[in-house]
């Protein structure tokens, strides 16, 4: 793999130089609490979260113009550990294309079409993952797929089941076994009459009717979502099948959408729903447990969890805990998905999968509500 490191216009957030104003000087920036999360989380300065939130918007607007640049030759975009934007290209000659959008080139072997494709076919073969195989995505910056398993002889099966060319596909050990945040309480979320707690994720419009997103397995068409004290608020209207995992709540008369996540007392008001690139900080509200930072690893990301196969994941090493089903990520005043599952925990790390709200807000014809 040939990387190009071009100086010239190169995309960095620098956050090793920041010094100037605190996060209160941009506009907008991130709610207080957020900022404290991300420079907890991420270990950031003091008034870093708003320049690297910037930065990365900068990124995305680049990421959408290489991608029609580079055609087919486009193999992917990600943000280095210096906050560098990387394009990789199957094209050398495309390399001056990307230092002109201000990203550095990595030229690599399989476009992104083929990786993606490659993918595409072990979805189609999901049923033929033994339980010992996890996930699979497409790691755009080592120009593979991998598989997450805890038997490598399960995942090569896997792979041969689905007719992927293994030299294309690496193996990740994986001792953690994702599950789905069923079943569990929220103290700012809502009671699913009879079946459990869960978050909301986003609130959302159909027409005239107000509505929020919440997780696919928290309930069916016809539940009732409450008020931890059994008030009414809503009706699950529509619920996911196979291969998603989001929801959409109708709201009863009386009850307002705002435009906004809450945790821990505070609000970060949402402006938009632009998707975040991969190496992008992002981060997580639930109640009680306020606000977790970190970084999107990857994203259309299958996983196979025990209850079954869920498709168009991002992954991220925010950490996880139960209770968190369709807790909202959101990337500065960006909404970007609803908790999912994940494994591990907060005090000793963890990885966390959420559904993107874009496709939910897509699939099911609604309009993000934004402050």
């Amino acid at each position: 793999m040939n990387a190009y490191r071009l100086a010239a216009t190169a995309l960095t957030l620098g956050l090793a130089l920041i010094t100037g104003p605190s996060v209160s000087a941009f506009a907008p920036g991130p709610d207080a609490d957020v900022a404290a999360a991300m420079e907890r989380d991420l270990g950031l300065a003091s008034g870093q979260a708003a320049a690297r939130l910037a930065a990365e918007e900068r990124a995305s607007a680049a990421e959408t113009e290489l991608r029609r640049e580079l055609g087919d030759a486009f193999a992917g975009t990600w943000l280095a550990d210096d906050g560098t934007l990387v394009a990789a290209t199957t094209d050398a000659a495309r390399v001056p294309a990307i230092a002109k959008a201000g990203a550095r080139a990595d030229v690599v072997t399989r476009p992104l079409a083929a990786l993606d494709a490659a993918k595409a076919r072990l979805d189609a073969a999901a049923r033929a993952a033994g339980p010992d195989v996890h996930a699979w995505y497409v790691d755009v910056a080592a120009n593979d797929v991998v598989i997450l398993a805890a038997d490598p002889a399960e995942a090569a099966a896997f792979v041969e089941a689905a007719g992927v060319d293994a030299s294309a596909v690496r193996v990740k050990p994986s001792a953690a076994r994702p599950v789905p945040y069923a079943g569990i309480r929220g103290g700012d979320g809502f009671m699913v009459e009879g079946k459990g707690r869960c978050i909301v994720g986003f609130t959302a419009r159909q027409g005239t009717t107000d509505g929020f997103l919440a997780a696919g397995h928290c309930g069916q068409p016809g539940d009732i979502a409450t008020t931890t004290d059994g008030t009414p608020i809503g009706v699950f209207a529509y619920s996911s099948g196979s291969g998603y995992d989001y929801a959409w709540v109708t709201l009863y008369p009386g009850w307002t959408a705002r435009g906004a996540v809450a945790a821990g007392g505070t609000e970060q008001l949402i402006r938009g729903a632009t998707p975040a690139p991969v190496g992008a900080s992002v981060c997580r509200a639930a109640p009680g447990a306020g606000w977790h930072c970190g970084i999107i690893q990857q994203r259309n990301v299958t996983v196979n969890f025990p209850e079954g196969v869920i498709t168009g994941l991002v992954r991220t090493n925010v950490c996880s805990e139960p209770g968190m089903s369709g807790a909202p990520f959101v990337s500065g005043d960006q909404a970007q998905g609803i908790t999912v599952g994940g494994s591990g925990n907060c005090a000793s790390g963890g990885t966390t999968f959420f559904q993107p709200v874009a496709e939910a807000l897509s699939a099911l014809g609604l309009t993000l509500i934004t402050s």
